[in-house]
């Protein structure tokens, strides 16, 4: 039986080091080597060292901070409302639905929409108030990238929402807690564990965005996923893309710790 249970985990750990292990080991075996080829630290020394690179990792933190707070907001009063709600499945496949689509082409769509000939600008002028530069701007980039983030913040809040037991809620309501109070004391604190699931599906893949800061803001918004891009394809610094790549999966793994549910010794 044993044998059986290692035999099929073969292609398991396969698939694990030839495509995660080796590829992550290759690119941090490529930032120690400069454009010229030689060995060193130099590329961690000027990413450090460079106002341009200090910047371009505010900016993506700030603008996953912005996109995770956005699809915060608007997630948990949503999957709150799902788990009231008689047919809440099929109300939840239809907000997971819009990730069967491609990301290039939500992109694409939401570039027709905030054009200036889009369908926005169109009620604009109809309402009054006249045509307006949306696209390109940096709300048309936070709100197509909490459009897209959000089914992953609302799935694991609602998991996290519907298994509370009903029966806390009420004994809350029994002792006198008002509404608020039960919500702040009893349903918020047990549905941490999805609200931080929720903030790491979408705070860290909002750190290393770059199509769409191409396609929706312009390159008017400048995080380290578009610098990777750059150095990759257009500038072929392999080596300093790469020691971004490191930097950007050091923040990943910080940012999980820090949201890391931590459970209190008894």
């Amino acid at each position: 039986m044993k044998q059986t249970t290692k035999f099929f985990a073969v292609p398991y750990f396969l698939w694990l080091l030839l495509f995660i292990l080796a590829p992550l080991a290759l690119i941090v075996y490529q930032s120690f080597f400069n454009l010229q080829g030689q060995a060193g630290i130099t590329n961690y020394e000027t990413f450090f060292s460079s106002w341009t690179y200090l910047r371009m990792s505010f900016n993506s933190v700030l603008y996953a901070g912005i996109i995770t707070l956005v699809t915060f907001l608007l997630s948990y009063p949503t999957a709150l409302a799902l788990t009231k709600l008689k047919h809440k499945q099929l109300w939840l496949m239809l907000i997971v639905l819009p990730t069967w689509i491609n990301l290039l082409l939500k992109a694409y769509a939401f570039m027709g929409i905030f054009g200036q000939d889009g369908g926005v600008n169109h009620f604009l002028a109809f309402v009054g108030i006249g045509p307006k530069q949306l696209l390109f701007t940096d709300f048309s980039f936070i709100f197509v990238a909490a459009y897209i983030e959000l089914p992953f913040m609302i799935l694991p809040i609602f998991n996290a929402l519907d298994d509370l037991d009903v029966n806390l809620i009420n004994a809350s309501r029994d002792l006198g807690a008002s509404g608020w109070q039960t919500f702040s004391r009893v349903v918020f604190p047990l549905s941490l564990s999805g609200v931080r699931s929720g903030v790491q599906s979408v705070f860290i893949p909002s750190l290393s965005l770059f199509m769409l800061t191409r396609l929706i803001s312009g390159n008017r918004v400048i995080t380290l996923g578009t610098a990777i891009e750059q150095h990759f394809l257009t500038t072929q610094n392999w080596g300093m893309g790469s020691t971004i790549g490191v930097v950007l999966i050091l923040a990943m793994l910080a940012i999980m710790a820090i949201t890391k549910e931590r459970r209190k010794g008894l």
